[in-house]
């Protein structure tokens, strides 16, 4: 039967995955997901492990929406505080959306700039202030923190496993940055999914998910395959008009609460 058997989340944008057990989600996902962004302190920009490796071991810890935990070896934590809707803000960019949020102190950009090497800040993205999504995708109202596009990403086990198989090596599931894992279900069945239900939540299913050479990195070292592993073999058989896809881009319709093991009904 199809299962939950996975919930990732990542408070802070390309940093390290928190393996959950349950969680409570909403239209922006699921909670404390991607809040938290990198950004470059002159431009602005979003900073990601498509450029920064190290990123793969920076660690950040959300505590009830209140606080956020920095941590990477060799640096001592740091303990950030939400910021208040009195706080600064920052212009930033994620992709082709501009827009302003808080800025999270001095404190965590002197420790951020130190880890990543160069002036950085970090910033917040309250719920008030969330990107409406891609053109054309979703509905009137459906918003994103700060993921590339949608609030949420689902892979099926069965699909990693047939690609590790053609890969000829055990592929990490973080290498996607999925939320939702499903099990018990056929490799690539997502692929065919428009509305599902987990627990009392229904999700729409809005986009395949494309992917970059974020996949190549190896979320445990930071390393970057040689080979261009699995990017490479998705290519031969995963390619649409110039991108390559691994993955579904969901959103919530309501809210609601998520647990290991809950069934996982296909709707339509």
């Amino acid at each position: 039967m199809p299962h939950l058997s996975a919930l990732y989340r990542f408070p802070l944008k390309s940093a390290m995955a928190e393996t959950l057990q349950r969680s409570s989600v909403d239209g922006l996902g699921l909670l404390g997901d991607r809040r938290w962004m990198l950004v470059d302190e002159a431009s602005g920009r979003f900073l990601t492990q498509r450029a920064l490796g190290q990123m793969s071991q920076l660690a950040a810890r959300c505590d009830g929406g209140t606080s956020l935990t920095l941590s990477a070896p060799g640096y001592p934590p740091l303990l950030v505080t939400t910021p208040d809707e009195h706080a600064a803000l920052r212009g930033i960019s994620v992709w082709k959306d501009t827009l302003q949020v808080p800025d999270a102190g001095e404190a965590a950009a002197q420790w951020l700039s130190r880890f990543i090497g160069k002036p950085t800040r970090l910033v917040y993205v309250p719920a008030a202030r969330a990107r409406h999504l891609q053109s054309g995708y979703g509905q009137d109202g459906d918003r994103v923190a700060f993921a590339d596009g949608f609030p949420l990403l689902l892979i099926g086990q069965g699909s990693l496993d047939d690609l590790s198989s053609r890969v000829g090596r055990p592929l990490e599931m973080l290498r996607f940055r999925p939320n939702l894992v499903v099990d018990g279900i056929a490799p690539y069945a997502e692929d065919q999914w428009q509305r599902i239900r987990i627990g009392t939540v229904e999700f729409r299913v809005v986009k395949p998910c494309s992917r970059c050479i974020l996949t190549t990195i190896d979320p445990a070292t930071g390393e970057r395959a040689s080979d261009r592993e699995p990017l490479a073999t998705l290519k031969q058989y995963r390619a649409h008009e110039g991108d390559v896809f691994f993955g579904q881009n969901l959103v919530a319709d309501g809210s609601g609460e998520l647990q290991l093991g809950m069934p996982v009904t296909v709707l339509e």
